[in-house]
């Protein structure tokens, strides 16, 4: 695992009615501060990626359809430079994932309808001086893939 990442299980609490979920909690160790919530979709099979923080902390639930979450780590210094992470997460697997700065991610629709993830970040967006650096999904600058594993 990436230094700095986290994962944690979330739980379904059904009754006839439906389902309660508690996405992130300030009591949890993946809480530190509060930025903003907010709602990210994606289409079925595009990537949106990559991209990294210098500041912000993410924390991504995925709360309807699937995504295809990978996190690569190039920040110098880091004892784990280089390796590649990847979750799946959303109806089928609910998890928090923590992101931590520096980290690279990007994330891709593996559902027949749209994706839903919210993003509960630890700083509000800056609209004057964005924390947002950027490579294109598809670079040859991490060792990654996005094209299904079938097999």
């Amino acid at each position: 695992m990436i230094e700095g990442v986290t994962v944690r299980k979330l739980r379904l609490i059904p009754d006839e009615r439906g389902f309660l979920m508690e996405m992130l909690r300030s009591d949890w160790e993946e809480f530190d501060k509060f930025g903003q919530v907010y709602v990210t979709a994606v289409y079925p099979g595009v990537v949106k990626g990559w991209h990294y923080h210098k500041i912000q902390t993410d924390r991504f639930v995925c709360v309807a359809g699937m995504a295809k979450v990978v996190l690569y780590d190039g920040r110098e210094g880091s004892p784990t430079r280089g390796e590649v992470n990847e979750f799946f997460m959303g109806i089928q697997n609910p998890i928090l994932l923590k992101i931590p700065p520096g980290v690279m991610h990007g994330f891709k629709g593996i559902s027949p309808d749209m994706t839903l993830i919210i993003n509960i970040p630890s700083e509000p967006y800056n609209y004057e001086n964005p924390d947002e650096y950027r490579l294109p999904a598809h670079t040859d600058q991490i060792p990654y893939d996005w094209a299904r594993k079938d097999g």
